[in-house]
């Protein structure tokens, strides 16, 4: 039995060695099929918005933001996102190395629906990939789309 049924995920992340984990948890939970990646900012709008190369893309359930992108920040890209119609209640979960009091207020003032700190340690990023992945992926219930 697959977790992912219907869940699909963007990843907004510009570090290859992260993304390389995240892809590779995904791959553990036979979901890598499921997880789509862009590197900066203005992509993941652009992705989201479905605009120039990325019209007629499926919008995903779940952005996973980093915070720490180039062009546009994770915390811009979550303030544009809340302001457009349409994707003012896409599910946010911020996962950055940022651990600052100022980054989490911004992010849960601009909506986030999560912020989780990388770990440094790569076992440990492992696992809390594994709970991000159980939970946002098998046990949370989203409200069903019209």
């Amino acid at each position: 039995m697959h977790l992912f049924h219907e869940a699909t995920f963007l990843l907004v992340e510009d570090d290859d060695d992260h993304a390389y984990l995240m892809r590779r948890a995904f791959a553990r939970h036979q979901a890598a099929e499921r997880l789509t990646r862009v590197s900066d900012g203005e992509e993941a709008l652009s992705y989201l918005k479905g605009e120039g190369c990325h019209a007629g893309r499926t919008l995903p359930d779940i952005v996973l933001l980093d915070i720490n992108l180039p062009k546009k920040n994770g915390l811009e890209v979550l303030r544009e996102l809340r302001g457009t119609p349409g994707l003012e209640q896409q599910t946010v979960i911020i996962v950055s190395t940022s651990a600052t009091e100022e980054d989490r207020e911004s992010a849960y003032k601009y909506g986030a629906n999560s912020y989780l700190v990388k770990p440094v340690e790569s076992g440990l990023f492992q696992d809390l990939m594994d709970l991000l992945i159980d939970y946002w992926g098998k046990w949370n219930l989203p409200p069903q789309s019209s």
